[in-house]
């Protein structure tokens, strides 16, 4: 992707709001009508959203990284900034560039109250949240919540915690599938498939926890047979679970 021919010198970028003010003008000079109507049929919210593609997004974010170099002081001042725009993609670069170890429970608690697409919302818990110190704590805390999204939020931290904490031990693993099944009965999409990607992705950690994430859905299938969301959740999960290319991999005789 070119830089706009207007751009100003990388020296002028070392204060956040500036560069902030840029970036918020490239989007919308990258504005494309027909991702949008794209996006909306993924069932992306896209009131607030331009249709620039991912890989214009990520170029842009990676730049402003270079442009800011060591400081991370600035670059969490400009993620802030992006986000409190409102605009679709700058809320996504913003969890890009932000800085894990700067982002306070105040900040997270926010942001996930604010998130109204579940791209946002597992843009967010990927690319920032769960390299944080918060991660555990919210992955616990926020599937008890109301707010769909937030919900999601703590559903998908624990999807991706199985996949790339390869430090947390199986124990830490158990009370994140009682939440699975605690929560399976919630019908809204964005819930349920979240619970469903929770528990394939813990259920594939190990052995053990495999078996339990079985267990858990056999439990889901007694417990609320008359549940069109539990009932979906849980089957889909075993099919995957309980598969050959599961077992083998997992090393399951």
């Amino acid at each position: 992707m070119s830089a706009p021919s207007d751009t100003p010198d990388a020296s002028s970028f070392a204060d956040p709001a500036a560069l902030a003010t840029q970036l918020l003008g490239d989007l919308r000079a990258h504005a494309n009508p027909d991702n949008v109507a794209g996006m909306a049929r993924y069932g992306i919210r896209v009131d607030d959203a331009l249709g620039v593609s991912v890989p214009e997004l990520r170029a842009m974010a990676a730049d402003a990284k270079r442009r800011l170099g060591c400081d991370k002081p600035a670059r969490h001042d400009l993620a802030l900034r992006l986000w409190d725009s409102a605009v679709h993609e700058a809320r996504l670069m913003a969890t890009i560039v932000d800085i894990p170890e700067l982002v306070s429970e105040v900040q997270a608690d926010s942001w996930a109250s604010q998130i109204d697409s579940w791209d946002i919302c597992d843009q967010l818990c990927n690319n920032l949240l769960r390299r944080t110190d918060l991660a555990w704590t919210k992955a616990y805390e926020w599937p008890g919540c109301e707010p769909e999204y937030v919900k999601r939020a703590g559903f998908v931290l624990g999807a991706t915690l199985a996949v790339h904490d390869r430090r947390a031990g199986d124990g830490e693993f158990l009370p994140l599938l009682t939440l699975c099944e605690r929560e399976s009965t919630d019908g809204r999409n964005a819930v349920k498939k979240a619970v469903n990607w929770s528990i394939r992705q813990i259920g594939k950690r190990s052995e053990t926890l495999n078996a339990e994430a079985i267990r858990a859905c056999e439990r889901i299938l007694e417990d609320h047979p008359e549940i069109t969301a539990a009932r979906w959740v849980a089957r889909d999960a075993l099919r995957e679970l309980r598969s050959d290319a599961i077992r083998t991999r997992l090393g399951i005789a």
